[in-house]
């Protein structure tokens, strides 16, 4: 595994979204983004990553895969195509879907999107 995807514990017991600047997206595990995507890093613990994910209408996050992590993820607002593992459904505000380990996965924006991700083990798969 490469050391620099470890992410160190935030010093922060609590923090609001307002307060945290938002890293904009240009790959993710090496694969560029087709669109606007970005991140903000709401805190990492010693064993989970718990980020807030904004995508623009239009985004496609091509197909790409973790081996060192799984990732849940919750759709606050917006609506986006998914697949996982050639699983294909539409998620809207309220859903919820898993990347496990290994497992390839895609979306598509259809809407500009708000959702919350929580990766386990910490990981930066972003650049």
């Amino acid at each position: 595994m490469d050391d620099q995807r470890i992410m160190q514990r935030t010093s922060h017991l609590h923090v609001n979204s307002a307060d945290v600047v938002p890293e904009v997206i240009n790959r993710v595990e090496g694969v560029e983004e087709q669109g606007h995507v970005t991140v903000k890093k709401m805190a990492v613990g010693e064993h989970i990553l718990f980020l807030e994910v904004f995508r623009k209408k239009g985004l496609i996050d091509p197909v790409h895969k973790h081996m060192d992590h799984e990732t849940v993820a919750y759709l606050i607002s917006g609506k986006m195509r998914l697949v996982i593992g050639g699983e294909e459904f539409i998620a809207t505000a309220g859903s919820s879907w898993v990347h496990p380990v290994g497992v390839e996965h895609y979306s598509e924006a259809l809407e500009d999107c708000l959702q919350v991700e929580v990766k386990s083990p910490p990981r930066k798969t972003w650049e």
